[in-house]
Protein backbone atom coordinates (compact mmCIF):
# COMPACT_ATOMS: atom_id res chain seq x y z
CA UNK A 1 0.00 0.00 0.00
CA UNK A 2 2.77 2.17 1.39
CA UNK A 3 4.63 1.40 -1.91
CA UNK A 4 1.68 2.03 -4.24
CA UNK A 5 1.30 5.35 -2.70
CA UNK A 6 5.08 6.04 -3.31
CA UNK A 7 4.48 5.17 -6.96
CA UNK A 8 1.33 7.61 -7.63
CA UNK A 9 2.95 10.42 -6.03
CA UNK A 10 6.09 9.93 -8.16
CA UNK A 11 4.01 9.86 -11.49
CA UNK A 12 1.94 12.96 -10.52
CA UNK A 13 5.05 14.68 -9.78
CA UNK A 14 6.51 13.87 -13.22
CA UNK A 15 3.63 14.29 -15.32
CA UNK A 16 3.34 17.91 -14.00
CA UNK A 17 6.90 18.50 -14.46
CA UNK A 18 6.54 17.62 -18.35
CA UNK A 19 3.44 19.86 -18.35
CA UNK A 20 4.71 23.23 -17.19
CA UNK A 21 7.73 22.20 -20.04
CA UNK A 22 5.77 21.93 -22.67
CA UNK A 23 4.01 24.69 -25.30
CA UNK A 24 0.17 24.48 -25.07
CA UNK A 25 -0.73 22.73 -28.47
CA UNK A 26 -2.72 19.93 -29.58
CA UNK A 27 -1.37 16.73 -29.22
CA UNK A 28 0.83 15.02 -32.24
CA UNK A 29 0.68 11.57 -33.39
CA UNK A 30 4.55 13.15 -34.79
CA UNK A 31 7.55 12.24 -32.82
CA UNK A 32 7.64 15.43 -30.98
CA UNK A 33 11.27 18.15 -31.65
CA UNK A 34 10.30 20.81 -29.16
CA UNK A 35 13.61 21.33 -27.92
CA UNK A 36 15.48 21.95 -31.57
CA UNK A 37 12.84 23.61 -32.52
CA UNK A 38 13.03 26.09 -29.33
CA UNK A 39 17.27 26.42 -30.00
CA UNK A 40 16.48 27.19 -33.56
CA UNK A 41 13.95 29.65 -33.02
CA UNK A 42 16.51 32.71 -31.66
CA UNK A 43 19.02 32.14 -34.51
CA UNK A 44 15.85 32.45 -36.82
CA UNK A 45 14.74 35.38 -35.48
CA UNK A 46 18.13 36.97 -35.46
CA UNK A 47 18.73 36.28 -39.66
CA UNK A 48 15.46 37.71 -40.17
CA UNK A 49 16.39 40.67 -38.33
CA UNK A 50 19.62 40.63 -40.45
CA UNK A 51 17.87 40.46 -43.53
CA UNK A 52 15.66 43.11 -42.34
CA UNK A 53 18.41 45.18 -41.77
CA UNK A 54 20.32 44.44 -45.30
CA UNK A 55 16.96 45.26 -47.26
CA UNK A 56 16.38 48.17 -45.16
CA UNK A 57 20.40 49.74 -45.83
CA UNK A 58 19.84 48.65 -49.80
CA UNK A 59 16.27 50.38 -50.27
CA UNK A 60 16.33 51.54 -54.13
CA UNK A 61 16.41 55.24 -54.56
CA UNK A 62 12.65 56.40 -56.36
CA UNK A 63 13.22 56.57 -60.22
CA UNK A 64 12.79 59.73 -61.92
CA UNK A 65 10.84 60.50 -64.55
CA UNK A 66 13.47 59.96 -66.93
CA UNK A 67 14.49 56.74 -65.89
CA UNK A 68 11.04 55.91 -66.57
CA UNK A 69 10.89 57.13 -70.12
CA UNK A 70 13.81 54.98 -70.76
CA UNK A 71 12.50 52.29 -69.63
CA UNK A 72 9.54 52.26 -71.71
CA UNK A 73 11.20 53.63 -74.59
CA UNK A 74 13.53 50.16 -74.47
CA UNK A 75 10.33 47.78 -73.85
CA UNK A 76 8.45 49.31 -77.05
CA UNK A 77 11.16 49.98 -78.99
CA UNK A 78 11.64 45.75 -80.79
CA UNK A 79 7.81 45.02 -79.75
CA UNK A 80 5.87 44.31 -82.24
CA UNK A 81 1.94 43.05 -81.95
CA UNK A 82 0.40 40.04 -83.90
CA UNK A 83 -3.06 39.75 -84.65
CA UNK A 84 -3.78 36.01 -84.52
CA UNK A 85 -7.41 35.11 -84.45
CA UNK A 86 -10.23 33.38 -82.15
CA UNK A 87 -8.78 31.94 -79.19
CA UNK A 88 -10.43 28.32 -80.37
CA UNK A 89 -8.56 29.20 -83.67
CA UNK A 90 -5.44 27.64 -85.27
CA UNK A 91 -3.67 30.49 -85.74
CA UNK A 92 -3.36 31.25 -82.00
CA UNK A 93 -1.25 28.24 -81.70
CA UNK A 94 0.91 29.47 -84.57
CA UNK A 95 1.36 32.86 -82.95
CA UNK A 96 1.99 31.15 -79.59
CA UNK A 97 4.74 29.13 -80.81
CA UNK A 98 6.03 32.11 -82.47
CA UNK A 99 6.48 34.51 -79.74
CA UNK A 100 7.87 31.89 -77.36
CA UNK A 101 10.85 30.79 -80.02
CA UNK A 102 11.48 34.48 -81.05
CA UNK A 103 11.66 35.63 -77.76
CA UNK A 104 15.25 37.83 -77.59
CA UNK A 105 14.70 40.25 -74.15
CA UNK A 106 14.80 43.91 -75.52
CA UNK A 107 15.79 42.56 -78.64
CA UNK A 108 12.94 41.21 -79.73
CA UNK A 109 9.04 40.37 -78.09
CA UNK A 110 5.99 39.41 -80.35
CA UNK A 111 2.73 39.87 -78.55
CA UNK A 112 -0.04 37.48 -79.76
CA UNK A 113 -3.36 39.10 -79.92
CA UNK A 114 -6.97 37.36 -79.42
CA UNK A 115 -8.90 38.83 -81.90
CA UNK A 116 -12.41 39.22 -83.68
CA UNK A 117 -11.24 36.34 -86.37
CA UNK A 118 -9.43 36.09 -89.59
CA UNK A 119 -11.52 38.69 -91.39
CA UNK A 120 -11.00 41.41 -88.97
CA UNK A 121 -7.40 40.59 -88.81
CA UNK A 122 -7.02 42.59 -91.63
CA UNK A 123 -8.70 45.57 -89.92
CA UNK A 124 -6.61 45.39 -87.27
CA UNK A 125 -3.62 45.69 -89.22
CA UNK A 126 -5.17 48.46 -91.16
CA UNK A 127 -6.05 50.47 -87.44
CA UNK A 128 -5.25 49.16 -84.53
CA UNK A 129 -2.68 50.78 -82.41
CA UNK A 130 0.29 48.64 -81.86
CA UNK A 131 -0.22 45.76 -84.47
CA UNK A 132 2.25 45.36 -87.32
CA UNK A 133 1.51 41.71 -88.12
CA UNK A 134 -1.53 39.79 -88.59
CA UNK A 135 -2.31 36.51 -89.75
CA UNK A 136 -5.65 35.43 -92.18
CA UNK A 137 -6.62 34.12 -95.10
CA UNK A 138 -5.94 35.27 -98.60
CA UNK A 139 -9.35 35.74 -99.85
CA UNK A 140 -9.69 38.19 -96.82
CA UNK A 141 -8.43 41.14 -99.46
CA UNK A 142 -11.68 40.50 -101.39
CA UNK A 143 -13.87 41.75 -98.79
CA UNK A 144 -11.79 45.00 -98.19
CA UNK A 145 -10.85 45.48 -101.73
CA UNK A 146 -14.32 45.31 -103.16
CA UNK A 147 -16.65 46.08 -100.26
CA UNK A 148 -14.65 48.15 -98.31
CA UNK A 149 -12.97 50.14 -101.30
CA UNK A 150 -9.80 50.16 -100.33
CA UNK A 151 -8.12 49.90 -103.34
CA UNK A 152 -5.07 50.66 -102.22
CA UNK A 153 -4.85 47.80 -99.95
CA UNK A 154 -2.12 45.72 -101.81
CA UNK A 155 0.19 49.24 -101.34
CA UNK A 156 -0.63 49.13 -97.56
CA UNK A 157 -0.97 45.83 -97.01
CA UNK A 158 2.50 42.83 -97.68
CA UNK A 159 2.62 39.00 -97.17
CA UNK A 160 5.81 37.90 -95.49
CA UNK A 161 4.89 33.58 -95.77
CA UNK A 162 2.27 31.67 -97.01
CA UNK A 163 0.96 29.56 -94.35
CA UNK A 164 -0.93 26.31 -94.18
CA UNK A 165 -3.18 25.85 -97.29
CA UNK A 166 -7.15 25.02 -96.58
CA UNK A 167 -9.46 23.53 -98.41
CA UNK A 168 -13.16 23.86 -98.93
CA UNK A 169 -15.36 21.45 -98.09
CA UNK A 170 -18.97 21.88 -98.78
CA UNK A 171 -20.71 18.58 -97.52
CA UNK A 172 -24.73 18.29 -98.38
CA UNK A 173 -27.39 15.99 -99.18
CA UNK A 174 -26.95 13.36 -101.33
CA UNK A 175 -29.96 14.84 -104.10
CA UNK A 176 -27.45 18.48 -104.06
CA UNK A 177 -25.23 17.19 -107.08
CA UNK A 178 -23.81 20.68 -108.08
CA UNK A 179 -23.73 23.79 -106.28
CA UNK A 180 -26.42 25.50 -108.25
CA UNK A 181 -28.53 23.09 -106.70
CA UNK A 182 -28.48 25.12 -103.66
CA UNK A 183 -29.88 28.11 -104.91
CA UNK A 184 -32.18 29.30 -102.60
CA UNK A 185 -31.33 26.55 -99.40
CA UNK A 186 -29.99 27.10 -96.18
CA UNK A 187 -26.58 26.70 -96.22
CA UNK A 188 -24.18 26.80 -92.69
CA UNK A 189 -21.19 28.74 -93.34
CA UNK A 190 -19.91 28.64 -89.62
CA UNK A 191 -20.21 31.61 -86.92
CA UNK A 192 -18.79 35.44 -87.39
CA UNK A 193 -14.82 35.19 -87.68
CA UNK A 194 -13.91 31.71 -88.57
CA UNK A 195 -12.87 31.06 -92.21
CA UNK A 196 -16.13 29.31 -93.51
CA UNK A 197 -18.21 32.40 -92.76
CA UNK A 198 -16.48 34.65 -95.22
CA UNK A 199 -14.61 31.80 -97.81
CA UNK A 200 -18.19 30.51 -97.85
CA UNK A 201 -20.44 33.34 -98.68
CA UNK A 202 -18.04 34.76 -101.42
CA UNK A 203 -17.47 31.37 -103.56
CA UNK A 204 -21.45 31.38 -103.57
CA UNK A 205 -22.04 35.51 -104.25
CA UNK A 206 -18.69 35.13 -106.63
CA UNK A 207 -20.77 32.51 -108.97
CA UNK A 208 -24.04 34.05 -108.68
CA UNK A 209 -25.48 31.51 -106.54
CA UNK A 210 -28.66 32.93 -103.98
CA UNK A 211 -28.21 30.84 -100.48
CA UNK A 212 -29.94 31.72 -97.00
CA UNK A 213 -26.62 31.60 -94.96
CA UNK A 214 -26.81 30.10 -91.37
CA UNK A 215 -24.00 30.91 -88.80
CA UNK A 216 -23.22 27.70 -87.44
CA UNK A 217 -20.80 25.65 -87.78
CA UNK A 218 -18.79 22.63 -86.91
CA UNK A 219 -20.54 19.90 -84.86
CA UNK A 220 -23.57 22.06 -85.04
CA UNK A 221 -24.22 22.48 -88.48
CA UNK A 222 -23.63 18.71 -89.34
CA UNK A 223 -26.23 17.59 -86.37
CA UNK A 224 -28.72 20.49 -88.45
CA UNK A 225 -27.36 18.48 -91.25
CA UNK A 226 -28.50 15.34 -90.63
CA UNK A 227 -31.84 16.24 -88.94
CA UNK A 228 -32.49 18.21 -92.26
CA UNK A 229 -32.78 21.67 -91.41
CA UNK A 230 -30.39 22.83 -93.81
CA UNK A 231 -29.35 21.75 -96.99
CA UNK A 232 -25.46 21.56 -97.05
CA UNK A 233 -22.37 23.09 -94.73
CA UNK A 234 -18.93 25.03 -95.73
CA UNK A 235 -16.21 23.62 -94.05
CA UNK A 236 -12.81 25.17 -94.33
CA UNK A 237 -9.59 23.62 -92.86
CA UNK A 238 -6.43 21.90 -93.87
CA UNK A 239 -6.83 17.81 -94.95
CA UNK A 240 -7.69 16.38 -93.11
CA UNK A 241 -10.20 18.45 -91.44
CA UNK A 242 -11.00 17.82 -87.68
CA UNK A 243 -14.48 17.38 -88.69
CA UNK A 244 -14.49 14.77 -91.27
CA UNK A 245 -11.41 12.68 -89.90
CA UNK A 246 -12.05 9.43 -89.49
CA UNK A 247 -15.49 9.79 -90.18
CA UNK A 248 -17.50 6.35 -91.21
CA UNK A 249 -19.51 6.13 -94.14
CA UNK A 250 -22.16 8.69 -94.67
CA UNK A 251 -25.41 7.24 -96.24
CA UNK A 252 -27.63 10.11 -97.34
CA UNK A 253 -24.74 12.75 -97.51
CA UNK A 254 -21.41 13.26 -99.51
CA UNK A 255 -19.12 16.35 -100.67
CA UNK A 256 -19.94 18.50 -103.66
CA UNK A 257 -17.86 19.72 -106.14
CA UNK A 258 -16.52 23.17 -106.49
CA UNK A 259 -14.91 23.59 -110.11
CA UNK A 260 -11.67 26.00 -109.99
CA UNK A 261 -13.19 28.30 -112.69
CA UNK A 262 -12.15 31.98 -113.64
CA UNK A 263 -14.04 33.17 -111.03
CA UNK A 264 -10.97 31.65 -108.28
CA UNK A 265 -8.12 32.31 -109.78
CA UNK A 266 -6.98 35.46 -107.92
CA UNK A 267 -6.73 34.27 -104.59
CA UNK A 268 -6.87 30.06 -104.63
CA UNK A 269 -5.81 26.99 -105.97
CA UNK A 270 -7.14 23.99 -107.64
CA UNK A 271 -7.21 20.61 -105.62
CA UNK A 272 -9.43 17.37 -104.97
CA UNK A 273 -10.35 15.72 -101.88
CA UNK A 274 -8.84 11.77 -102.22
CA UNK A 275 -10.08 9.07 -100.59
CA UNK A 276 -7.05 8.74 -98.32
CA UNK A 277 -7.55 12.00 -96.71
CA UNK A 278 -11.49 10.47 -95.92
CA UNK A 279 -11.87 6.70 -96.51
CA UNK A 280 -15.30 7.11 -95.17
CA UNK A 281 -16.57 9.32 -96.99
CA UNK A 282 -14.73 9.28 -100.42
CA UNK A 283 -15.42 6.37 -102.52
CA UNK A 284 -11.86 4.11 -103.70
CA UNK A 285 -10.49 5.67 -107.31
CA UNK A 286 -12.74 8.65 -106.91
CA UNK A 287 -11.67 12.75 -106.10
CA UNK A 288 -14.04 15.33 -105.47
CA UNK A 289 -12.93 18.61 -106.89
CA UNK A 290 -12.33 21.56 -104.70
CA UNK A 291 -10.74 24.99 -104.29
CA UNK A 292 -8.36 26.07 -101.46
CA UNK A 293 -7.14 28.98 -99.86
CA UNK A 294 -4.19 30.34 -98.36
CA UNK A 295 -3.67 31.19 -94.98
CA UNK A 296 -0.77 34.26 -95.00
CA UNK A 297 1.09 35.79 -92.24
CA UNK A 298 1.09 39.76 -93.17
CA UNK A 299 2.60 42.86 -92.57
CA UNK A 300 2.21 46.30 -92.54
CA UNK A 301 4.23 48.32 -95.52
CA UNK A 302 5.64 50.82 -93.49
CA UNK A 303 7.93 53.59 -95.30
CA UNK A 304 11.35 52.29 -95.56
CA UNK A 305 13.71 53.91 -92.87
CA UNK A 306 10.92 54.67 -90.33
CA UNK A 307 10.88 53.41 -86.83
CA UNK A 308 7.97 50.93 -87.70
CA UNK A 309 9.50 49.46 -90.89
CA UNK A 310 13.18 48.75 -89.00
CA UNK A 311 10.59 46.65 -86.26
CA UNK A 312 9.12 44.77 -88.93
CA UNK A 313 12.47 44.17 -90.64
CA UNK A 314 13.45 42.50 -87.07
CA UNK A 315 10.39 40.85 -86.96
CA UNK A 316 11.32 39.12 -90.42
CA UNK A 317 15.02 38.40 -89.59
CA UNK A 318 13.96 36.83 -86.20
CA UNK A 319 11.23 34.72 -87.41
CA UNK A 320 13.24 33.54 -90.08
CA UNK A 321 16.66 32.64 -88.12
CA UNK A 322 14.34 30.68 -86.05
CA UNK A 323 12.23 28.78 -88.58
CA UNK A 324 14.60 25.72 -88.39
CA UNK A 325 13.94 25.10 -84.67
CA UNK A 326 9.95 25.51 -85.42
CA UNK A 327 9.94 23.38 -87.46
CA UNK A 328 11.38 20.56 -85.00
CA UNK A 329 8.84 19.14 -82.17
CA UNK A 330 7.34 20.16 -79.88
CA UNK A 331 5.97 22.48 -82.49
CA UNK A 332 2.94 22.59 -85.00
CA UNK A 333 3.49 20.07 -87.72
CA UNK A 334 2.63 22.57 -90.06
CA UNK A 335 5.54 24.45 -89.91
CA UNK A 336 7.26 21.61 -91.72
CA UNK A 337 4.88 22.20 -94.82
CA UNK A 338 6.19 25.94 -94.99
CA UNK A 339 7.85 26.65 -98.30
CA UNK A 340 9.67 29.71 -98.37
CA UNK A 341 9.22 30.09 -102.00
CA UNK A 342 5.39 29.55 -102.31
CA UNK A 343 3.65 32.78 -103.67
CA UNK A 344 0.49 34.32 -102.73
CA UNK A 345 -2.34 34.81 -105.44
CA UNK A 346 -2.97 38.38 -105.60
CA UNK A 347 -0.85 39.52 -102.91
CA UNK A 348 2.42 41.30 -103.26
CA UNK A 349 5.53 39.98 -101.04
CA UNK A 350 6.90 42.44 -98.19
CA UNK A 351 10.00 43.97 -100.01
CA UNK A 352 12.51 43.02 -96.72
CA UNK A 353 11.72 39.34 -97.28
CA UNK A 354 13.23 38.99 -100.66
CA UNK A 355 16.32 40.51 -99.10
CA UNK A 356 16.76 38.02 -96.59
CA UNK A 357 16.15 35.20 -98.66
CA UNK A 358 18.87 36.32 -101.07
CA UNK A 359 21.03 35.92 -97.86
CA UNK A 360 20.15 32.85 -96.88
CA UNK A 361 20.54 31.46 -100.30
CA UNK A 362 24.18 33.06 -100.20
CA UNK A 363 24.79 31.59 -96.95
CA UNK A 364 23.36 28.23 -98.20
CA UNK A 365 26.11 28.44 -100.93
CA UNK A 366 29.13 28.73 -98.42
CA UNK A 367 28.01 25.48 -97.11
CA UNK A 368 26.54 26.81 -93.73
CA UNK A 369 24.36 23.72 -91.45
CA UNK A 370 21.06 23.29 -92.84
CA UNK A 371 19.38 24.98 -89.23
CA UNK A 372 20.55 28.30 -90.67
CA UNK A 373 18.80 28.10 -93.70
CA UNK A 374 15.18 27.67 -92.86
CA UNK A 375 13.98 25.17 -95.22
CA UNK A 376 15.32 25.86 -97.79
CA UNK A 377 16.94 21.85 -98.24
CA UNK A 378 13.13 21.14 -98.19
CA UNK A 379 12.86 23.15 -101.73
CA UNK A 380 16.18 20.79 -102.63
CA UNK A 381 14.20 17.70 -101.76
CA UNK A 382 11.07 19.10 -103.74
CA UNK A 383 12.97 19.58 -106.94
CA UNK A 384 14.56 16.09 -106.94
CA UNK A 385 10.27 15.09 -106.16
CA UNK A 386 9.68 16.80 -109.46
CA UNK A 387 12.54 15.31 -111.25
CA UNK A 388 11.16 12.13 -110.37
CA UNK A 389 7.52 13.01 -111.65
CA UNK A 390 6.63 11.59 -115.73
CA UNK A 391 6.56 15.55 -116.76
CA UNK A 392 6.71 18.99 -115.18
CA UNK A 393 3.57 20.56 -114.21
CA UNK A 394 2.44 23.05 -116.66
CA UNK A 395 1.08 25.76 -114.13
CA UNK A 396 1.89 27.09 -111.04
CA UNK A 397 -1.44 26.32 -109.61
CA UNK A 398 -0.66 22.44 -110.24
CA UNK A 399 3.17 22.74 -109.11
CA UNK A 400 0.95 23.68 -105.97
CA UNK A 401 -0.81 21.00 -105.19
CA UNK A 402 2.41 18.72 -106.69
CA UNK A 403 4.09 20.19 -103.55
CA UNK A 404 1.43 18.80 -101.33
CA UNK A 405 1.71 15.41 -102.40
CA UNK A 406 5.56 15.55 -102.19
CA UNK A 407 5.19 16.52 -98.65
CA UNK A 408 3.03 13.42 -98.32
CA UNK A 409 5.72 11.22 -99.97
CA UNK A 410 8.35 12.66 -97.86
CA UNK A 411 6.33 12.09 -94.47
CA UNK A 412 6.14 8.22 -95.77
CA UNK A 413 9.53 8.16 -96.73
CA UNK A 414 10.72 9.24 -93.31
CA UNK A 415 8.64 6.02 -91.97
Amino acid sequence: MALATIFAAFFIFDTTAWAQEQPTAPLSLKPARAPERRAAEPRAAETRAAETRVVETRAPEPRSASDELAIKARMNQWTVGLAAGLPDGGFVRFASEMARTMDDGDNMRLIPMVTRGTTSNIADLLYLRGVDVAITYADAFDFYAKQAGLSNINDRIRYVLRFFISDVHIYARDDIKTLQDLKGQKVAVGTAGVAAAHTGPLIFRRLGIDIEPVAVGGPVALEKLHKGEIAAMVYVASKPGELFSGKKADPGFHFVPVPYTQQFADFYYPTSIKPETYPGLVAPDTAVETIAVPSVLAVYNWKPGSDRADRVNRFVDTLFTNLARLQQPPFHPGWKDLNLEAQVPGWQRYPYVETVLERMKKEADIGLPPAATGSLTQQERFEAFLASQAKAPPSKAEKEELYRSFLEWSRKRQK
